[in-house]
């Protein structure tokens, strides 16, 4: 394919980050032709964890995030084995090795990190291990390792650079505190652990620690699963509950100090005023994140954070771009849109297709289905319950609801009293689906195929002629027949009729 025109710069894009999204656009970009260069380099967490190219995803995010998971489901099988017939000499022996884990899931991020080098030498996108800044809006400067400068003069600059996660402005949580930054590598066993934050990293952590025998307390500032449909979000926390995790609610930390024989006091207060303290071995912080935004020097390029500078993340235009025309933003950067990996490379991919192949399409951000890897996953896509009474009424939207037993549960005699799922309709007509929301076993493939269907439109009315695969739990959603306005018992009687 013919160069494009350069008009006299170094590089057709220079891409500022090396994560999903960042990668993804650069990939994409060679493919029609660009001279492109990533950017990429990881400052150490406060506690000094460090990791290799492939951004949060790779590293500290999704992969060990749901090789953990794995870790903990498989420890719940080896219990559930035993009723199914398989034999173990000493089954009180049965436990987890910490060490064995954090080395088995290192090895392969480092695996991945290294087969993205290649991939990306091999697509001759020219890969720069260093600390970007703008010089303007067409000179990024990459900062090397030893700290000298490199200037690389760029038609355009894609932001991808993503975010980290915050500490709370309490005494001791920077000295004594961890991370999702570091959980992944810890060199030691976290032991009896405190996870502050309740959002979907918090719950997912604690889910996993007490999975592998730990105990694990969540403390909450306000509600479960911000953003996520509320009885939903209940429900994942009763069932967490359940398997014994412990809850702190309406809670916050006011100090970590670290005691004598090296464990961390936790001093908190609740918002009726009621103080407390407690012990703890490990304390991760999950209160949300912050976009890597301040190293960029945005203001010598003209880029203006949203929320007209208030804000950490950047705001863009449906194209992607920036408040500069030549500099575009993906990913977690971005100002009230997903932070979610697949959006990020959806995103990047689209953007360089627009700009290097004369393509128009832009980035639906509507309607991203998601998973929450709790215990009991939730998975969900479209419109939580609540949001969908605020836009069009209660009196115009019906909900469909059951409980169900998973065929699985049954021998070893599981819990289902949180296997639940609804689906959110508009009420007339055939019924537009406009959100669906699972919790059960395997949520997140559950919910991908749904996806498609609801962007293409889904109605109640279809979803009730949809033959179900049996027994599985993904029919469920075909066997949605009572709503919640009748006010009839969403339990089933049976599972064959």
């Amino acid at each position: 394919m013919a160069p494009i025109n350069q008009e006299n710069f170094d590089y057709d894009l220079v891409v500022i980050g090396g994560g999903s999204g960042g990668l993804a656009c650069a990939k994409e970009a060679v493919q029609f032709g660009a001279k492109v260069a990533v950017l990429d380099f990881v400052k150490p967490s406060p506690r000094g964890t460090k990791w290799g190219l492939g951004g949060t995803c790779v590293n500290v995010g999704c992969i060990p995030k749901k090789l953990m998971h794995q870790a903990s489901l498989l420890g719940e099988a080896i219990h559930d084995a035993q009723p199914y017939g398989w034999k173990f000499a000493e089954p009180e022996s049965v436990k987890h090795d910490w060490a064995t884990l954090t080395e088995s899931v290192q090895n392969h991020i480092k695996s991945v990190n290294w087969v993205t080098r290649v991939d990306l030498r091999d697509k001759k996108v020219e890969y720069v291990n260093g600390l970007g800044y703008f010089k303007d809006a067409h000179n990024v400067v990459a900062v090397m390792k030893n700290q000298t400068e490199r200037v690389l003069n760029t038609k355009n600059v894609v932001i991808a650079v993503g975010g980290r996660p915050r500490y709370p402005n309490i005494p001791g949580a920077l000295e004594h505190g961890i991370t999702s930054d570091d959980i992944f590598s810890l060199p030691h066993e976290p032991g009896k652990t405190l996870v502050v934050g309740a959002g979907y990293i918090g719950l997912e952590c604690a889910g996993f620690l007490k999975g592998f025998g730990y105990d694990a307390t969540v403390m909450v500032r306000s509600i479960l699963l911000r953003g996520f449909d509320q009885q939903m979000a209940t429900m994942v926390g009763d069932a967490m509950v359940e398997k014994g995790i412990k809850f702190l609610h309406k809670t916050q930390p006011q100090s970590v100090e670290k005691q004598a024989d090296g464990r961390l006091l936790v001093k908190y207060r609740s918002d009726d005023g009621t103080e407390g303290s407690d012990v703890y071995d490990t304390v991760l912080f999950a209160i949300g994140r912050t976009a890597c935004t301040d190293d960029l020097k945005l203001d010598q390029a003209g880029v203006v954070t949203a929320e007209g500078g208030k804000s950490d993340k950047l705001d863009v235009d449906s194209f992607e771009t920036t408040n500069v025309p030549n500099i575009f933003a993906v990913g977690d950067v971005l100002y009230k849109r997903p932070e979610l990996t697949p959006v990020a490379i959806h995103a990047g991919r689209l953007l360089a297709r627009r700009l290097f192949n004369n393509q128009t399409d832009i980035m639906d951000y509507a309607d991203v289905a998601t998973t929450v890897f709790s215990p009991l996953e939730y998975g969900c896509v479209g419109m939580s319950e609540e949001n969908a009474e605020a836009k069009f009424g209660k009196d115009k939207v019906e909900v469909y609801h059951a409980y169900y037993k998973p065929t699985e549960f049954f021998v070893p005699q599981r819990s289902v009293r949180y296997c639940y799922l609804k689906a959110v309709a508009l009420l007339e007509g055939d019924q537009k689906v406009l959100g669906l929301h699972f919790l059960g076993p395997v949520a997140g493939e559950v919910i991908q195929g749904f996806a498609a269907a609801l962007k293409s439109g889904l109605t109640m009315k279809i979803l009730k002629n949809t033959v179900g695969i049996h027994p599985t739990v993904a029919e469920e959603f075909t066997r949605l027949l009572i709503t919640k306005s009748s006010g009839l018992d969403p339990t089933p009687a049976t599972c064959c009729s």
